[in-house]
């Protein structure tokens, strides 16, 4: 990795096993994947920053290489055993998609291990969804329970890979092949890990937005969702300091569609917050 060192490894917390990779020097990154990915989804990003961070990417329960979800559990607290693992006190912590939310519920519940959050396509836990976005779940429970991944998977990329104002033909079709293999993963987990408890936090986000005492970067793409856009919306006027970001020409996967953009904003303002 352009002479940068990397360590994988596995650390056993809350019960589980959370798959993990390690690299870089200087003041530390955690980047929290997307709901229908894994930690494989910031490859490229993940060494760019290692050049001048010390970056942690990994699998959440349930995700990639990671343990079973299984019995109850908080994602942020499993953020927080991870971390005393790998030796890190305080981080900047980028979560996109269902990411940014175990992020922000991490802040919330552990400032103190917080310098600065990146929310990229993300919504604040216990925000109503939006019609759109009921729709999209619906369309996807439908397919599974039909027993239908395939047709799950395409539910889930033509909502969160093309977006709404895109078919697609009209979207990088690299991107939309490695989405496809890594949700396929997701989907066949899920189907077979069916006693999951996640703990929600309560109270639940959106009613604490306030509290956030850390820089907060808020990013999306302008050809996302109604209900994403909406979301991103909330968190930038509810966090104290926050800045919104609006990423044209891209949808819900910005760091994939967009990266080098991506990568020029998180640089420039983990600079300014380091």
């Amino acid at each position: 990795m352009d002479g940068i060192e990397s360590q994988s490894g596995s650390a056993t917390v809350n019960g589980t096993t959370l798959s993990y990779e390690v690299a870089g020097a200087g003041s530390a990154l955690v980047l929290i994947h997307a709901g229908i990915a894994d930690s494989r989804m910031w490859d490229g990003l993940f060494e760019r920053w290692a050049r001048s961070h010390r970056v942690v990417r990994y699998d959440l329960r349930g995700f990639g290489r990671s343990g079973r979800a299984s019995g109850a559990f908080a994602l942020r607290d499993d953020l927080y055993g991870l971390l005393d693992t790998v030796g890190i006190d305080r981080a900047a912590v980028l979560g996109i998609s269902f990411g940014g939310s175990v992020a922000l519920d991490f802040a919330l519940t552990y400032p103190d291990r917080v310098t600065a959050l990146v929310l990229t396509a993300a919504r604040p836990g216990g925000l109503p969804p939006t019609p759109d976005l009921t729709e999209v779940w619906e369309a996807e429970e439908d397919a599974l329970a039909r027993g239908d991944l395939d047709a799950a998977n395409e539910v889930d990329l033509r909502a969160w890979v093309d977006g709404p104002q895109r078919m697609p033909d009209q979207v990088d079709p690299a991107v939309r092949a490695r989405m496809r293999e890594m949700n396929q993963l997701v989907l066949e987990r899920q189907a077979a890990e069916t006693d999951a408890e996640p703990q929600p936090l309560d109270p639940p986000a959106v009613e604490r937005l306030s509290e956030l005492r850390v820089p907060t970067l808020v990013v999306v793409g302008a050809l996302d969702r109604p209900g994403t856009l909406a979301g991103t919306e909330r968190l930038a006027d509810g966090i104290p300091g926050a800045r919104r970001v609006v990423i044209p020409g891209a949808a819900h996967m910005v760091p994939l569609e967009w990266p080098d953009q991506f990568g020029d904003l998180i640089e420039a303002f983990l600079r300014q917050t380091d």
